[in-house]
């Protein structure tokens, strides 16, 4: 359903306080309910303001821009903005903590206006302190909290929710499901440490970070075993990865069917969070694959 934006958004710090902690505990029961299975997987739209993000670098950089895609994300049906300001990729380089923070700004701010929960995407301690002040109330730590131990403070003192993801600097040797089993377990034991509540960590298995296809392939076969061993809720990003090019011959923009497919196994496994780039389309894929779920195993809502 569409989500325009607030008639009256937050006019002082404290309004905006308790309307990030509303925001916040009610995406944490949504992810809850798509964890058990109670409801289809959440979307979680990406907003890409870097000039050299693989799928559509350059496209979002301006405020402009970055407002009309925060708002059609939300129209579109995501639960969740993720706005990002510094490229993964592969060949991407590093950007200063001030170019960064300057990108994301105007994302940031637009995405908060139309009433949708917001995500920052950044291993960066400063900037993701930076966006939930600036409202955000979710961290997707491409960066599993082991670049920068200092972002498991930041998790713990605002009390965001956090996206642990495996594979921006590390490397799997042996079985899939064993390597990524070890390190979460070490992350997570470092979060809780630090004074993260359980309930607020997320898994990503990062495929198409640092992975051979082979073993990107594998990590739709161990959501089932991660989503048993440690009961959090796994995120998954296919959207338009090179893997599903490989897969097709499809270049980046011809990728949206490899794309839905690859989500609907990920739901069928157990995922509660699929971050895309095409929203409406995966919101109704994630629709009806929970609902035919629920037929064929016999679930009634």
């Amino acid at each position: 359903m569409p989500r325009p934006f607030p008639h009256d958004p937050p006019t002082s710090e404290h309004d905006m306080t308790l309307s990030q902690t509303s925001t916040r505990e009610a995406l944490g029961r949504q992810i809850k309910r798509a964890h058990r299975g109670a409801s289809a997987p959440l979307i979680m739209g990406i907003l890409n303001t870097t000039p050299d993000s693989f799928s559509d670098g350059g496209v979002y950089t301006q405020e402009a821009s970055a407002a009309r895609r925060a708002l059609s994300i939300a129209q579109e049906g995501a639960a969740i903005i993720d706005v990002g300001g510094e490229s993964t990729r592969p060949d991407s380089n590093p950007v200063p903590l001030e170019t960064e923070r300057a990108r994301i700004a105007a994302g940031l701010e637009a995405s908060v206006r139309t009433g949708c929960a917001v995500s920052c995407d950044t291993y960066k301690p400063d900037i993701a302190r930076y966006a939930v002040q600036a409202g955000a109330v979710m961290i997707n730590d491409v960066g599993g909290m082991t670049i920068d131990p200092a972002m498991r403070c930041v998790a713990a003192e605002s009390g965001a929710l956090i996206v642990i993801m495996h594979g921006l600097r590390e490397t799997l040797a042996g079985d899939v499901t064993d390597g990524l089993s070890v390190f979460f377990e070490k992350a997570i034991h470092d979060a809780l440490a630090a004074g993260v509540a359980p309930e607020s960590i997320i898994l990503d298995p990062g495929i198409g970070f640092n992975k051979s296809d082979a073993q990107n392939i594998a990590c739709f076969n161990a959501l089932p075993a991660l989503r048993h061993r440690f009961d959090m809720p796994l995120l998954v990003g296919i959207s338009r990865k090179s893997l599903l090019g490989r897969l097709t011959g499809r270049d980046v923009q011809g990728r949206l069917p490899a794309s839905l497919a690859a989500a609907t196994i990920a739901a069928r496994q157990g995922a509660a969070i699929i971050r895309v780039h095409d929203v409406a389309p995966h919101v109704d894929a994630m629709r009806v694959t929970h609902a035919l779920s629920a037929v064929t195993s016999g679930r009634h809502e």
